[in-house]
């Protein structure tokens, strides 16, 4: 084998292992765009989620909520101004 065709086989190797490996590349790109786009939705979803959550815990922590639940269920009430003591130390 002359100097010519043992340099052409050795860039002919080299390119299909180069292609291999853009394919090989190409693959793994596609395969984490994937998993990039699951958890974007994912993270989009717990973001919709915690929203809602905030929205839920600022209404129940509302004050007339509070009192709400206070006077019905707990049967609280206001004291009368003749139930109330003044303590001094």
């Amino acid at each position: 084998m002359t100097f010519g065709r043992l340099l052409i086989a050795v860039l002919l190797a080299a390119n299909i292992v180069t292609a291999i490996g853009v394919v090989h590349a190409r693959h793994d790109y596609r395969q984490l765009y994937v998993e990039l786009t699951r958890l974007e939705r994912a993270r989009d979803e717990l973001n919709i989620d915690f929203g809602r959550l905030q929205l839920e815990q600022a209404t129940w922590a509302m004050s007339n909520r509070v009192d709400q639940v206070a006077r019905e269920r707990l049967g609280m009430r206001f004291p009368e101004t003749a139930e109330i003591v003044v303590v001094r130390p």
